[in-house]
């Protein structure tokens, strides 16, 4: 893990353009509403980003009843600072958040699957993920 000096912050203070530039360098197809991106990110319960001087290069955030279930949509590192436990340190902190509430739930794919487990996470029972999906980075 290489030692790099990043600013957490959870203030909602966040230029468009830093976010569609993390989201589409990671080919994410949320970057293709940016509008509807950015009101889902200012209106999530938690919103936790990362930064290296003035650069976005991660950010997660949370949906939730505030009581009883959240959920984690996005978990975001630039691939250049992957590897560097920014997503880790993200995850430790909604994780803490949210330690009482009965579920905390994501989805998670490929690789993303071995780091969610890392992170305290395992395959619900027997339950499948379901969706109707408008995007195009997870076919």
């Amino acid at each position: 893990m290489r030692e790099i000096h990043i600013d957490y912050r959870e203030d909602r203070d966040i230029p468009l353009a830093s976010i569609l530039e993390l989201y589409r360098a990671s080919e994410w197809s949320s970057a293709d509403k940016p509008d509807a991106l950015h009101a889902g990110l200012q209106n999530s319960h938690s919103l936790i980003t990362a930064w290296h001087g003035d650069k976005l290069v991660g950010l997660g955030n949370a949906i939730s009843d505030g009581f009883l279930v959240v959920y984690y949509p996005h978990l975001i590192v630039a691939a250049e600072y992957r590897k560097c436990g920014i997503g880790r340190a993200i995850m430790k902190t909604m994780i803490e958040r949210y330690a009482d509430f009965h579920q905390q739930i994501l989805v998670a794919d490929g690789e993303a699957t071995d780091f969610y487990e890392k992170c305290g996470f395992e395959t619900a029972g027997g339950t499948k993920s379901m969706w109707i999906y408008d995007g195009h980075d997870h076919d």
